[in-house]
């Protein structure tokens, strides 16, 4: 754009000395003052049209169309395509939401249907916890406090402060391994939303009435789970769990609903307490899809 800028102020300059001349000259000399000129608009036409060629029109995003029963299928396609998962990951914690430590290396082990097990550790590799997690029993292992802790997911009243962040991080790893699936005893309703589909998922409650529980949001392009709301029986947001950065690990048996056989999950998962007491990002370095697990990888309750 430079130097054709530079040209046009170079021949204009040469077009006035000749527009100047013609006054006092033949007006031969008046013809090659209008043939330069229209040189110039020739070359500044062609400029402008170069530069218009840079302007190339934005591809047009193909949304998918997806019912409340396809979507609800396709969460249940997710989980049975997983029945163990290994994976190393990194976490950052801010706020104290942890009270152990503001930085976890850490190893998962899981195997469906609801057998878990996280291992944490400082980045010098001293142990820092053991969670282990099968049915509805509970096993929480603190070598640097000396403390062993048992019980039910369902109350973790014995755990004290420690309860809320393994709560948030078994939620948190839901979205790793696919187990948000609708359960029988739950409903769901579907809205459209630009390039989201949220889907609501209500629950029983003590009194029998049906309970907004979780909030889903599919991205419509691959309709992957992007955003995740757990809450409470009040209506608050318990935490707003964010998806992202969605790899290949593998392939399923058959297609999914989604009309794609790949198997992708998130590398990286934020975490919002929605009580305000912090943060927790995790970043997952690698996952290795049903492998056999033996029973030290899931540790025991």
């Amino acid at each position: 754009m430079g130097s054709n800028w530079s040209g046009f102020e170079r021949w204009g300059r040469r077009w006035t000395w000749y527009w100047h001349e013609s006054k006092v000259k033949s007006a031969k000399f008046k013809m090659v003052g209008r043939g330069h000129f229209a040189f110039i608009i020739l070359n500044c036409t062609f400029a402008f049209l170069a530069g218009c060629a840079l302007f190339v029109p934005r591809e047009e995003v193909l949304l998918k169309q997806a019912t409340v029963e396809e979507l609800t299928a396709l969460l249940s396609q997710r989980e049975a395509a997983i029945r163990t998962m290994k994976g190393l990951f990194s976490a950052k914690v801010r706020g104290g939401i942890i009270p152990i430590a503001s930085r976890v290396e850490g190893a998962l082990y899981y195997r469906r249907p609801n057998a878990m097990r996280l291992h944490g550790f400082t980045a010098v590799g001293s142990e820092l916890f053991e969670f282990v997690q099968v049915d509805d029993q509970f096993r929480l292992r603190l070598p640097t406090m000396g403390r062993v802790l048992s019980g039910s997911p369902s109350d973790m009243s014995e755990m004290g402060k420690l309860a809320r962040p393994f709560q948030l991080s078994v939620w948190a790893m839901g979205g790793v391994l696919g187990t948000g699936r609708i359960a029988k005893n739950e409903t769901v309703a579907l809205v459209e939303e630009g390039d989201r589909y949220r889907l609501e998922v209500f629950g029983p409650s003590p009194n029998g009435a049906k309970l907004m529980r979780r909030r889903l949001w599919f991205e419509r392009q691959t309709l992957n789970v992007v955003r995740e709301d757990r809450l409470a029986e009040s209506g608050a947001v318990e935490a707003t769990i964010q998806y992202e950065d969605f790899r290949t690990i593998g392939e399923s048996e058959a297609v999914s609903s989604a009309g794609d056989r790949r198997l992708l999950r998130p590398f990286k998962i934020l975490l919002e307490d929605g009580k305000g007491q912090g943060s927790v990002q995790v970043t997952f370095h690698e996952m290795i899809l049903n492998q056999p697990l033996n029973a030290t990888d899931l540790g025991q309750v």
